[in-house]
């Protein structure tokens, strides 16, 4: 079996920030609501709005429709030629359509709305959660929380203003199966762990190329899909899902599906943002209109433990049995989850102790709705801190790894030196892509620098290999468009 050596862990929690810089968006958006988050009984209907429902956003319809007492009343989408399916589905069971409305900005003065759920992409989240609950409204958003490091602590911020709750879509904190697993782990039943080790092996084909822009689809209003982001021509063969490949848009696959892995790595180990990071990794394989790394492995420290996270897009097994899933390491044996539901735990001999299973989307849906009814943040099992933190490790780990500097993947690589774990991972990541036909002594991936971070700051305070700190910093946040700006007040 390969194990890995060991460092103790103090078990530590991650505290709650509670922020008190005053927040400001848009001039568009309707009045302030800053009272206190109001007790709903299980009686009184909560009126939903569900906000992105080509793909991810019919598991959002999914999550109120029937259930907790919840009407969505409203489906807002920025292609109107997407909608059909929701709508027919919200119809046919609650008897009559909802109201649809194509800009977002429109749809958040309805002041009857309770609920905002969000599954649009990436670039959107922050600003659609800040927007809506500043006017009011309580927030669902899908993973990852935000496009960038600083819009996760904009989004807390603004929780915190307004008063209201806002959990995240990591689904997997909500799911009996693996809420016992992570139990097992804090009760020091594995002992003191030393590694979280996150694996995001989901094979991820070609996108192709594209010889010129494609053109948007006539249902679309392609500015307000952009948003706040750059209104870019469309490089890519598919608009609607291939945006998760393109920087401006997504976060690659590590912000994609990985995201469950960080956030399952950190909790787990009780910790919130580390002291460094560094990541190596590149687009293997194929050539194509994909921005983002389909191999990264990333290394972030903490005080007393490291977490490791792999994203492999190239055909792969397992690792110790996770595929999509985690493993951490304590010297008194592991853990793995190979899924979202749950896993086992093992003592140091490789013979399996516990297991742990159960789990579904609709348990997250649920603990939200609870939480709104409560008025308590402390309710929800992905308050949007937790959902900040573990974004934040995707956002950190790429930007070590859009910093960094070719080199051949065969060569004498020193990213990860000292750590053993970690160079392990990257013999076990070369031999992968080796047996996928990459040329490591010819192809280049990139090497980035070792970035170091005040977690209290939320800023870089060192770059390895002369990197400039400051634009490493910048990348914490974004330029965004006028009119869909996402700022603190003054």
């Amino acid at each position: 079996m390969d194990h890995f050596s060991r460092r103790e862990f103090v078990h530590r929690s991650a505290l709650l920030s509670a922020a008190a810089t005053a927040l400001g968006v848009g001039t568009t958006q309707a009045e302030d609501k800053s009272s206190a988050v109001v007790k709903r009984a299980a009686s009184d209907r909560l009126r939903v709005a569900v906000v992105g429902v080509r793909s991810r956003g019919m598991s959002h319809v999914g999550g109120y429709l029937g259930k907790n007492n919840c009407d969505i009343v409203a489906v807002c989408d920025a292609d109107a030629g997407v909608i059909g399916k929701a709508m027919e589905s919200i119809k046919t069971k609650q008897g009559e359509a909802p109201q649809f409305v194509q800009d977002f900005r429109k749809l958040i003065e309805d002041k009857t709305i309770d609920i905002v759920s969000i599954a649009t992409p990436n670039h959107w989240h922050a600003l659609m959660a800040v927007w809506a609950m500043r006017a009011g409204k309580h927030v669902y958003v899908e993973k990852p929380a935000t496009h960038n490091v600083h819009e996760g602590r904009l989004m807390a911020q603004a929780a915190r203003k307004y008063k209201r709750i806002c959990q995240v879509g990591t689904q997997s904190r909500s799911n009996p199966g693996m809420r016992a697993a992570i139990q097992h782990i804090h009760d020091g039943n594995i002992g003191k762990v030393s590694l979280a080790y996150g694996t995001c092996y989901k094979s991820r084909g070609s996108i192709g190329k594209v010889a010129a822009p494609t053109e948007p689809p006539k249902t679309l209003d392609y500015d307000l899909w952009c948003g706040p982001a750059p209104k870019l021509p469309i490089k890519r063969k598919s608009l609607h899902y291939d945006w998760h490949w393109t920087w401006a848009y997504g976060n690659g696959d590590f912000g994609n599906q990985g995201v469950h892995e960080a956030d399952k790595a950190r909790w787990g180990l009780n910790v919130g943002l580390p002291t460094s990071v560094v990541s190596f990794g590149g687009r293997f394989g194929y050539d194509d209109d994909g921005e983002t790394p389909n191999s990264e492995l990333c290394l972030y420290e903490y005080p007393d433990a490291n977490i490791l996270f792999e994203v492999r897009g190239l055909p792969t097994k397992p690792y110790m049995g996770a595929g999509v899933g985690n493993i951490w390491f304590g010297d008194k044996g592991y853990v793995v989850c190979p899924n979202y539901g749950g896993g086992i735990a093992y003592d140091n001999d490789g013979k399996d102790v516990k297991k742990f299973s159960g789990g579904g989307d609709q348990h997250h849906f649920d603990n939200f709705v609870k939480a709104v009814r409560s008025g308590k943040p402390t309710d929800l099992n992905c308050e949007v801190e937790e959902g900040h933190y573990s974004a934040a490790l995707c956002h950190l780990g790429n930007i070590s790894y859009r910093l960094g500097k070719p080199v051949a993947v065969g060569d004498d690589i020193k990213a990860f030196a000292g750590v053993k774990q970690a160079n392990e991972a990257f013999e076990r990541l070369k031999t992968h892509l080796k047996d996928n036909k990459v040329d490591i002594a010819t192809v280049k991936g990139l090497v980035g620098p070792k970035l170091t971070l005040d977690p209290k700051t939320e800023k870089f305070t060192a770059a390895s290999d002369g990197v400039d700190l400051a634009k490493a910093n910048d990348m914490l946040f974004r330029e965004y468009r006028k009119g869909f700006d996402i700022t603190e007040a003054a």
